[in-house]
């Protein structure tokens, strides 16, 4: 079926149960950024595969509102759906609800799916249909429209030790408790699936790239009950399971489970599903909360920092490898987009704990390099020689740490227009890998210095600056970032940060730079803390592509100091032609 005779289908259920207007959220029971097959069903109605974004269908109009990343993607994989884009975050572009509201008559009814719906969403809609005699209902309608969707996946449960976790499953316990008791909760929810692996110590596949399984984490004063696939856990994961007082339940079990619960405190994320706040509501109080390993997790241990430092020296070689290869070859063998990334992932594959890709890799040739999160199609990818400029954003899970790198550079002779505005990138990445800031600075007081050196020039980019990383964990992670928007969350010590500015230009190239850095503290003054960020990605930056008269003197310091780390840590493992190249590569600018 094409996406236009989905929507049709979609339209006949709606029909059938008098519904208005139906939801589809990106989203799953556990509201991961990244779905299991079976629950990716924005992307199998509208056919847009972006991370972010839902659609809206009425009686006779559909549309789809996602962010900047993906305007340039949307607006091509939409095409003949007869969904319209709405670009979120761009003046005159309507709120989803309001728009609802204005589309369907007094008196109307809207559907979502409550287990793919957070409750924090659906408080907003209940919120504003109320004012409007507007009917929120729970209808899963596209149960009855896909049929063919997957099935949950068998892969293996295993073991995440404490020697690379840093911090056992009990001590977690007895932290998240502590936390409860502070709140006065007497019931613990945990349901996002990064949160599950981080508090039971351990890892999975069933989402792709993400190291993580389907499950959710009920702890109380005196139990924990860990609900997945009892069939996936390996041996030494139920042991450790055991060993840490955690009851194993079927992941099924789950809400027959939350209904025994009466006059119970429970703390659980606004972010939770709907379905598990529709079975509580009634017999319980809610104190709805951030999951408090979620910060916990974000602040990595000195183990994790430590596994990342190892892994992206690992990571790095293999960058520089592929760099090499990429550099030599354009042009006089046959390579595509995704063949490009297919290579990069044999680089990564050969280095040690090597389990898996971060995210599938983002490849962008030329014009491509502008569509912020392409993402090239075995069939029909583009073909790529020696010339033009190339954008590579790619990582990998290695069971010590988790890594996210991006390098833009010519595979031609670059425009002086490219060159200038890959150096004020650059110059952003630089800027904010300098950067002394106080206790309680929170990220957006940091994106500007990354922006600035664009702003001035009147340019921009549509993404945030820094997301969250897991260890060896989900690639993007919270509660911290580094974007305009404002978010609560302070920037705190051991908590690992992308610094990814860029500048595109739709129809001729895309610009990103990327490194990792994580926060520590720098000193403590009269004035009190002050911290700053390690940078944990080895990998260098093209100097042919930079204009050394834009940067200033600590600028172009800081650039010659990080390349002479990057040959300490990785000259060691390279040799022959790629070692020269690598250390012409390296010399100072």
């Amino acid at each position: 079926m094409t996406s236009k005779e989905k929507v049709a289908a979609l339209r006949e259920e709606m029909q059938k149960n008098n519904v208005d207007a139906f939801i589809v959220y990106s989203a799953d029971p556990h509201m991961s950024e990244y779905l299991p097959e079976e629950w990716q069903e924005r992307a199998w109605l509208s056919g847009f595969l972006g991370s972010a974004g839902f659609v809206v269908v009425t009686k006779d109009k559909a549309g789809l509102w996602t962010d900047g990343r993906y305007f340039t993607q949307a607006a091509i994989e939409l095409d003949g759906s007869g969904i319209d884009l709405f670009k979120d975050g761009i003046e005159g572009t309507p709120n989803y609800i309001d728009w609802i509201i204005s589309e369907i008559p007094a008196g109307g009814k809207v559907a979502v799916n409550a287990l793919a719906a957070s409750n924090a969403n659906w408080e907003l809609l209940s919120q504003k249909f109320n004012s409007k005699n507007i009917t929120l209902t729970d209808i899963p309608l596209l149960k009855e429209v896909w049929k063919e969707r997957g099935t949950p996946s068998v892969n293996p449960i295993f073991v995440h030790p404490v020697e690379r976790a840093g911090k056992s499953v009990a001590d977690k316990l007895s932290a998240i408790r502590q936390k409860m008791e502070d709140q006065e909760a007497t019931v613990h929810i945990i349901s996002s699936l990064d949160d599950v692996a981080w508090t039971s110590n351990l890892r999975g596949s069933d989402v792709q790239s993400n190291p993580v399984f389907l499950g959710y984490i009920v702890i109380t004063k005196n139990d924990a009950v860990l609900f997945t696939g009892l069939e996936k856990l390996e041996v030494e994961a139920r042991k450790q399971m055991d060993d840490s007082f955690v009851k194993m339940m079927p992941y099924e079990e789950f809400y027959n489970y939350l209904k025994a619960f009466k006059n119970e405190k429970i703390l659980v994320s606004p972010n939770s599903n709907q379905q598990i706040f529709e079975i509580l509501k009634a017999d319980n109080q809610f104190i709805k909360a951030p999951v408090p390993g979620n910060l916990m997790k974000a602040q990595k241990n000195e183990t994790e920092l430590e596994g990342f430092r190892k892994v992206m020296v690992r990571d790095g070689v293999a960058m520089v490898k592929f760099l090499y290869w990429l550099t030599h070859n354009a042009g006089k063998e046959a390579m595509n987009e995704y063949s490009i990334g297919e290579k990069l992932r044999g680089f990564r594959a050969a280095g040690e704990n090597f389990v898996g890709e971060s995210f599938g890799s983002i490849v962008g040739y030329k014009d491509n390099g502008a569509i912020m999160h392409y993402s090239a199609k075995k069939e029909g990818s583009k073909e790529v020689t020696n010339e033009d400029t190339i954008l590579v954003d790619s990582g990998g899970q290695y069971l010590e740490g988790t890594t996210d790198i991006t390098r833009t550079f010519a595979l031609g002779i670059p425009s002086e227009e490219f060159k200038r505005n890959s150096t004020l990138v650059l110059q952003g990445l630089i800027r904010l890998s300098m950067v002394k800031f106080p206790k309680g600075t929170k990220g957006v007081h940091l994106d500007a210095i990354a922006r600035l050196p664009l702003w001035m020039e009147g340019k921009d980019f549509n993404h945030g600056t820094g997301h969250g990383v897991g260890s060896f964990m989900n690639v993007h992670e919270g509660p911290q970032n580094i974007r305009k928007d404002l978010n609560p969350q302070d920037l705190l010590p051991g908590m690992v940060c992308s610094n990814e500015p860029g500048y595109y230009l739709e129809g001729h190239y895309g610009i990103r730079h990327e490194n990792l850095i994580a926060v520590k503290e720098a000193e403590k003054t009269i004035h009190g803390t002050f911290y700053e960020f390690e940078t944990l990605t080895f990998c260098p930056f093209f100097k042919d592509t930079v204009i050394k008269e834009i940067l200033s003197e600590s600028e172009i310091a800081w650039l010659n100091s990080y390349h002479k780390t990057c040959e300490e840590k990785l000259a060691p493992y390279l040799e022959g032609e790629v070692k020269e190249w690598f250390l012409q590569l390296v010399s100072p600018l």
